[in-house]
């Protein structure tokens, strides 16, 4: 078994995966291997974790996990920091036992960190770390691999697809689709570990060297989870973190097992109405790296008695038949792996894809057209951001935004088409819609979410008729017509105990 896994770890689809971000060599007579978690934060499934452990085995060093959380990127918040802390205490116990040592640092105060890694690093073989296109990940490893003394590889575990499969953008979910549909199969043969520390010898844990652990002790997770625990911590306070919701790899083994049981049967048809509750509630344990899509394949694949060897490469992008599926799971591998990789193409590919001028040109041809047109209404950051438009369907799903971190599926749509018809620019839409949902949601920040955003102004789309004021030919959507195709009376007194535009 360990051979077959030796031999997978180094087929071409596992070497996509892999990158160099330095030129710096592997230094053989190291202390340890370091494993730098910063985006894939699980212990299961794990391909940057399964590489630290194999350099750390064939080299027989001992294995450090580094899992930092930064206090001074833009939008840190309780609910933000508590969600990753749920987790990190989860791999305390997780690694409790194995041959590992477990490094959980929380900066007290921005720039605490810095040098943390570097230290660690003078003593080390290698560092892995993980290769992830959002956010400020990519300028942090960058920076990294140019002032680390020793290699540092990044490894790719975002989706089936490895990134570096294609460096095409896809500019529909139709052309990715077609390519997966060629593709997938192959490299769905290559998958990570469950366990990465299973049946692999390792040398004792050793303990930090004391003059890093004394200047970046590790965190007290217990005493942060407590309750004020994150009150001394230089984040927004008013993002309060989600009662109900817990962070970590074992709470998305949770909501992931209650979805296949209680819900996938019902996603096909129930998915878009926001009263309904079929929804997946796997985004924000996906964006934090607390569940890998394959894991997600594997739970899927057992419930409906599949193998990867149903699949034969090939196929015309159609969204229905090729994973020979139920219906039920079709349409929700599409979401999670064509819509999902779509973002992540584009992240990798064009690093500014937040960008108002990323958007297609017949997307802003259309809205600069149509830039000066009367708006009815029109409202600032602060009144969107407080739900008190003059839209009851709206304010509910920004209201349930802000008290969850998630809004349903469907409504996230009109939120976003909305914003851009109150506001005095689409690129001032841009500006509030990532402020709202970077600070809010669980699963900001993220180039899933990005897709989101652009795609409410024209990105992955079509042109669509009539032509009409601000939208031009973006696909338009209003609150009536969404009220007429999907049940959203009880979601709207939920979130805002008002029946406004349905009556009394």
């Amino acid at each position: 078994m360990s051979a077959e896994r030796d031999a997978a770890s180094a087929s071409p689809s596992a070497a996509l995966r892999l990158r160099r971000v330095n030129d710096a060599p592997v230094r053989k007579d190291g202390a340890y291997v370091v494993h730098w978690m910063i985006a894939a934060r699980r212990p299961t499934w794990n391909f940057a974790l399964q590489r630290a452990v194999r350099l750390a085995e064939e080299l027989d060093r001992p294995l450090v996990v580094l899992e930092p959380l930064r206090c001074g990127y833009r939008w840190a918040s309780e609910r933000i920091h508590r969600f990753v802390l749920e987790g990190m205490r989860d791999h305390v116990e997780a690694f409790a036992g194995a041959p590992v040592t477990y490094v959980p640092y929380v900066e007290p105060e921005p720039g605490a960190g810095r040098g943390l890694l570097e230290a660690l690093a003078a003593d080390a073989c290698a560092v892995v770390t993980d290769d992830f296109p959002g956010f400020f990940l990519p300028r942090m490893v960058a920076a990294a691999g140019a002032r680390l003394p020793v290699r540092l590889e990044a490894v790719d575990g975002n989706g089936l697809l490895p990134m570096r499969a294609t460096e095409r953008v896809f500019p529909t979910a139709h052309a990715l689709r077609r390519v997966l549909q060629a593709e997938l199969p192959a490299h769905l043969a290559v998958q990570p570990l469950p366990d990465p520390l299973a049946e692999r010898t390792l040398p004792a844990p050793i303990e930090v060297p004391r003059a890093i652990a004394s200047r970046w002790p590790s965190a007290d997770l217990d005493a942060l989870l407590a309750d004020d625990g994150l009150a001394a911590l230089p984040i927004d306070h008013a993002v309060r973190a989600v009662d109900g919701v817990r962070g970590g790899f074992r709470a998305a083994d949770e909501v992931l097992g209650r979805f296949l049981s209680e819900r996938l049967s019902r996603y096909g048809t129930e998915r878009n109405q926001p009263e309904a509750d079929a929804t997946s509630g796997l985004s924000p344990y996906l964006h934090f790296g607390h569940v890998s899509v394959h894991a997600v394949l594997d739970a899927v694949a057992r419930r409906e008695d599949w193998t990867p060897a149903a699949l034969t490469p090939g196929g015309n992008g159609a969204r229905a038949g090729w994973w020979k599926m139920s219906t039920e799971a079709e349409g929700f591998l599409d979401e999670l792996v064509t819509w999902r990789e779509l973002g992540f193409n584009m992240a990798r590919l064009v690093p500014d894809c937040e960008r108002y001028e990323t958007l297609p040109p017949w997307a802003r041809a259309t809205l600069e057209l149509h830039a000066n047109d009367p708006r009815e209404h029109v409202y600032d950051l602060d009144t969107f951001d407080r739900g008190t438009t003059h839209d009851p369907l709206w304010n509910a799903a920004q209201a349930q935004l802000r008290e969850t971190g998630v809004i349903h599926n469907y409504l996230r749509m009109l939120w976003g088409k909305k914003v851009l018809e109150w506001t005095e620019h689409p690129r001032a839409a841009l500006e509030i819609l990532f402020e709202l949902n970077n600070r809010y949601a669980l699963d900001g920040r993220d180039p899933n979410s990005v897709t989101g955003i652009m795609w409410c102004l024209g990105r992955y789309d079509r042109a669509w008729g009539p032509e009409r004021p601000v939208y031009g030919t973006i696909r338009y959507m209003s609150s009536e017509n969404t009220a007429r195709k999907v049940r959203v009376r009880e979601y709207v007194k939920r979130w805002t105990e008002g029946a406004g535009l349905f009556g009394g």
